[in-house]
């Protein structure tokens, strides 16, 4: 399911014409964007979490030039889904 069906159920279900719709879907992903961005862990009850997950520093290979290379620390977006939500898609 793409950006654009998710728009139009949504406004086939409610009656509020696409537009609208596609902003306010627009506006959700800005905003969990930027809050992901900014550090900030976003909690959706019943839906799930979108939670940033720090990665170590570790050690990696360049095999194409037999070489070793250091890849820093860094954070990651990561989604975990609500135990509801679990249950539902089983």
């Amino acid at each position: 399911m793409t950006k654009a069906d998710i728009v139009s159920e949504i406004a086939k279900n409610t009656g509020i014409d696409k537009q609208t719709v596609l902003a306010s879907v627009e506006s959700f992903m800005s905003i969990v964007k930027g809050s992901l961005a900014e550090g900030e862990n976003v909690y959706l009850r019943g839906f799930g979490s979108f939670v940033i997950k720090k990665r170590a520093q570790k050690t990696a290979r360049n095999i194409s030039k037999n070489t070793t290379i250091i890849i820093p620390e860094h954070n990651i977006p990561s989604f975990k889904p609500a135990k509801t939500f679990l249950n539902d898609v089983k």
